[in-house]
């Protein structure tokens, strides 16, 4: 076999022609792959600390609940997180492809993920104490402000996903970030379910159920991320200048990847009927909710029960597919998480219709299976990754997130369907339409065995779309 032939990279890195169309990270790179899997797996623990406060099941409905009990309020969380996470990103890739160093982005992403649960903190401390009025009724406009802080939580969020992403498509090789999944998974569900042990149970219990402590946990574990991601080992990319373009035109150029590129357009369908389990995510909680009995309900400790089972669940998981991905490929550890994902709102409402409300001993599963759905979501980036070249990474990424947020505009509506209709009609088409992106998969390339995948041609950063 001859020897393989050095090549340039897109982002101006050497790398090696492995012989598969796969480029290989230069030797610079390689040289600090394994510090940089422990860094990220760093960054990644103290994210998975900090967001284990504002579970998306749990507390975040279960705050919206406290200040506002409306489904379509509630419902509205959904949407709000979707479209402010995949729009911003969208528009922000070609100033991310153009950075010498991603790292900074990926720091400041975080660290302002944090300064909307600061904002949240100080306000519940002010009006949400009983003394100061929770009893006699909260102000009006705390729901607003309460989305409003939702969305900036979810626009950072969005830029922090992208940048990861990136960075791990820049420093880490295909086969090795399941590792890093498993490894930060594992670790940071331990570390995340022994700080819930040791702290919920005592802000539950205080008379403004401890929303303040637990904002204030949150924003403290993104500041230590943020912190964390200087420490990446990061080669500089040649420096390169990304004029600006318009929004339409990064819309229509996410268009047009979607429709040029068979691959992706296959993986980002599946990624869209997976993703319409987060429209039932704010009302698994009501359900369980509704089987306790009223002095479980107002001990507030069953959200403690439910964040731990989910985290276990996500760590437990991520440690065996994480290591599954790297072995066999993403595309069968994305079949199998989607369709067991499929099965969770089945289960809920199996639960839910035992007599005598003697599921709610076991809704804990519940939430277990449904630590699922962050595997998923960045399974399928690892998978993306590899669909893309190197030099598109930040256009794929966004370009996937983008195509997620379709299914998002019927939360509402899903919100006030449960509260006018029950929830078995909504857990049933849940479950069918995710089951349905489970069963695409069985259409999908496997980028490690097919050696001559279909690739859009990457935008000319000078060119304009008419």
């Amino acid at each position: 076999m001859p020897d393989a032939l050095p090549n340039a990279s897109p982002n101006g890195n050497p790398t090696t022609d492995t012989g598969t169309g796969r480029p290989e990270p230069s030797p610079e790179i390689l040289a600090v792959e394994s510090r940089n899997i422990r860094t990220l797996s760093a960054h990644y623990i103290s994210l998975r600390l900090g967001w284990i406060f504002k579970t998306e099941t749990v507390i975040m409905p279960a705050f919206m609940d406290a200040i506002s009990g409306a489904g379509w309020l509630r419902g509205c969380l959904p949407i709000v997180n979707r479209i402010c996470s995949s729009l911003p990103p969208l528009f922000y890739a070609p100033q991310l492809k153009g950075a010498r160093r991603k790292k900074g982005i990926l720091s400041a992403a975080t660290f302002a993920m944090a300064i909307p649960f600061f904002v949240l903190a100080a306000t519940w401390w002010r009006f949400g104490q009983p003394e100061n009025g929770l009893a006699a009724g909260l102000p009006g406009w705390l729901p607003a402000l309460f989305l409003a802080c939702y969305g900036v939580v979810f626009v950072a969020t969005g830029l922090q996903r992208l940048a990861w992403a990136t960075i791990q498509g820049k420093l880490i090789r295909d086969n090795r970030r399941g590792r890093l999944l498993a490894v930060s998974g594992l670790l940071g569900s331990i570390i995340s379910v022994a700080a819930v042990l040791l702290l919920i149970p005592g802000w539950l219990e205080r008379p403004d159920h401890g929303f303040a402590w637990i904002f204030l946990m949150t924003a403290a574990g993104f500041v230590v991320a943020g912190s964390l991601a200087w420490l990446i080992t990061e080669p500089p990319d040649a420096a390169t200048t990304i004029p600006q373009r318009r929004p339409g035109q990064l819309l229509l150029e996410a268009w047009d990847l979607f429709v040029s590129n068979r691959s992706f357009r296959r993986i980002a369908c599946v990624a869209m009927l997976f993703i319409t389990i987060q429209l039932a995510f704010p009302h698994f909680q009501t359900l369980g909710r509704e089987m306790l009995g009223d002095e479980q309900r107002q001990s507030g400790n069953y959200l403690m029960h439910w964040v731990v089972a989910q985290n276990i669940g996500f760590g437990v998981c991520t440690f065996l597919f994480g290591w599954l991905a790297d072995f066999f490929g993403n595309r069968v550890v994305i079949r199998t998480q989607i369709l067991l994902l499929a099965s969770v709102p089945l289960i809920a409402l199996w639960l839910g219709s035992l007599a005598d409300n003697s599921g709610s001993g076991f809704y804990w599963i519940t939430f277990s299976l449904l630590g699922l759905t962050p595997l998923t979501f960045r399974t399928i980036n690892n998978y993306v990754l590899e669909l893309a070249p190197p030099s598109e990474h930040p256009r794929y990424i966004a370009t996937l997130n983008l195509a997620m947020t379709a299914p998002f505009f019927a939360s509402p509506a899903v919100g006030w369907m449960v509260d006018r209709f029950g929830f078995e009609p909504i857990f049933v088409t849940v479950s069918i339409v995710v089951a349905c992106g489970g069963l695409l998969t069985f259409g999908m390339a496997e980028p490690r065995l097919d050696e001559h995948l279909e690739e859009s041609s990457p935008v000319d950063p000078t060119s304009t779309v008419e």
